[in-house]
């Protein structure tokens, strides 16, 4: 047995030494070292030896087992560097090519109309506040004149989490947080823009998510014509000078009186036209006094002071300036439609 073993190991080392790849490398381990190979076989036979020639033969086999293996390990490795090194030359990047030019990017549009109608009301003294997008039916509701079952919540159906917890339909909540965190002082005059959330079919002129910028002003002796004044501003800096505004009587729980704003028509300049429906105007906002209730809610006496309150859709008012015909336009990350507005 201990000259198969030797036999075995002369034989295993010759071809190891003219072996020419890395697959024909681990075919030669599997025929001599494998679970049926050929040592395995051999050693098998070591229960019919004596208990003196066992561990002879046994010493032997591990000697013969080693230096195969040892050869083994030192073809691998010069095989592994051998493929290294063909990688890498296949693979060498000649770093004097021109590299591809990469496009700088740009503002999307409608983060462009926020950022627009954030500086005109921080110019006109207000500050920015923002809050949480999933809101709290107190919040949302409650706190702004709907009390629960009040049908007017059918106009604002949202996206419930919890029975009193949901997506803000409004950014309306946000005024309510503000005033509470007023402590009753003011004056206080901030804008809260974001996104909002409502079941809606999306079409042209519809998404379940939008985005609003909302309004408010408290203080004593606010009155409407301040709201008035403080929104043909907005409107004559936003689309220019010769832009009108008019007001018509509407409702909104939360404010009283309220209204509904229409501008200029941009597109006829107000003779009357398709965009317009041949009135001359088109709505761009909701606005009013807010509601006494709306006033204790946010913890001050009204009468001691008054206040006003508006929102606008920012894709509204991004559709008119820039005449878009399609609010999804918006949110289909189509790098022709929202390189148009990279430079301006």
């Amino acid at each position: 047995m201990k000259e198969r073993l030797e036999a075995l190991r002369s034989e295993a080392l010759d071809k190891l030494q003219t072996v020419a790849d890395a697959a024909a490398l681990n075919d030669l381990r599997v025929h001599y070292l494998g679970k049926k190979g050929q040592l395995t076989e051999i050693l098998r036979g070591m229960g019919s030896l004596s208990a003196e020639e066992r561990p002879i033969i046994g010493q032997v086999g591990n000697e013969v087992r080693a230096a195969i293996e040892a050869v083994i390990a030192e073809k691998q490795t010069g095989f592994e560097q051998a493929e290294t090194a063909r990688r890498l030359q296949a693979e060498t990047i000649d770093v004097t090519l021109p590299g591809k030019a990469v496009g700088a990017g740009a503002i999307h549009p409608l983060n462009k109309i926020v950022e627009e109608i954030e500086d005109i009301f921080i110019g006109m003294g207000y500050t920015v506040a923002e809050g949480p997008e999933v809101e709290t039916d107190f919040f949302n509701f409650e706190a702004l004149n709907l009390p629960k079952n009040h049908p007017a919540r059918d106009m604002q159906d949202s996206f419930y989490i919890t029975d009193e917890i949901l997506l803000r339909t409004q950014t309306s909540p946000v005024q309510i947080r503000t005033m509470k965190a007023a402590n009753g002082k003011t004056p206080v005059k901030v804008i809260c823009p974001g996104k909002v959330y409502r079941r809606d079919d999306d079409d042209a002129t519809h998404s379940f998510m939008f985005h609003q910028i909302e309004g408010l002003v408290i203080g004593p002796n606010i009155r409407m014509s301040d709201l008035k004044g403080t929104l043909l501003q907005f409107v004559q800096e936003m689309y220019g000078p010769q832009m009108q505004i008019r007001l018509r009587p509407s409702f909104f729980p939360f404010t009283e009186p309220s209204a509904e704003v229409d501008v200029t028509c941009a597109q006829c300049g107000g003779s009357g036209c398709r965009m317009c429906k041949h009135t001359g105007w088109i709505e761009i906002l909701g606005c009013g006094m807010v509601h006494p209730k709306v006033l204790e809610y946010g913890g001050y006496d009204p009468n001691e002071v008054t206040g006003f309150a508006f929102g606008m859709g920012v894709e509204r008012i991004a559709l008119l300036k820039y005449g878009i015909d399609d609010i999804r336009h918006f949110y289909a990350n189509d790098t022709k439609f929202l390189s148009q507005f990279a430079k301006i």
